[in-house]
């Protein structure tokens, strides 16, 4: 996967957070949907565990016969989420709004500089070893990396639905 897909992807997130002010950032549709922050503190948080799955499937062979899910080679093959709402977790209720809009797009700006960072080094590694996905079974370096940027691009979807809502929002 080519680092300038991830980094399209996670400055799109960055243009959201800094066209709106911190209230609109916080801002929920609805008591039992996120705010674009709380989006944004979600994929920080799940993207940095992906880094972590990344920088130990290249520092091992361990787990190299094991695969993916049916389900997961589909959405890798598709490069992308299926087209629908997924029930997270329970833990997703405790994602937690921003403290600012300066420490949010601090976080996504080193994202993304430790997504270039790494996408760098899997782009001339061949381990094959994997890590275990907590749905979807056993990923490599490489299908992490590509995962980081399918999960960020499925999360716009739901960044559209925000937008939607703050249209009738006083910026």
């Amino acid at each position: 996967m080519r680092s300038e897909n991830s980094n399209h992807t996670i400055d799109l997130w960055i243009q959201a957070v800094e066209q709106n002010n911190f209230d609109r950032i916080c801002a929920k549709p609805s008591p039992t949907s996120w705010s674009l922050g709380q989006v944004c503190m979600h994929l920080i948080t799940e993207t940095s565990y992906y880094l972590k799955q990344i920088h130990i499937c290249l520092s091992t062979d361990d787990n190299a016969d094991k695969e993916m899910t049916a389900h997961a080679k589909s959405m890798f093959r598709n490069n992308e989420f299926p087209d629908e709402l997924i029930e997270g977790p329970p833990s997703n209720d405790n994602t937690p709004q921003p403290r600012s809009k300066e420490e949010l797009l601090k976080a996504l700006l080193k994202l993304k500089d430790e997504l270039n960072k790494v996408a760098a080094v899997v782009s001339t590694h061949s381990g094959i070893g994997k890590t275990k996905h907590p749905g979807l079974n056993y990923f490599t370096a490489r299908e992490w990396l590509q995962f980081a940027d399918m999960h960020m691009r499925h999360h716009l979807r739901q960044k559209k639905r925000i937008e939607e809502f703050l249209t009738g929002q006083p910026n």
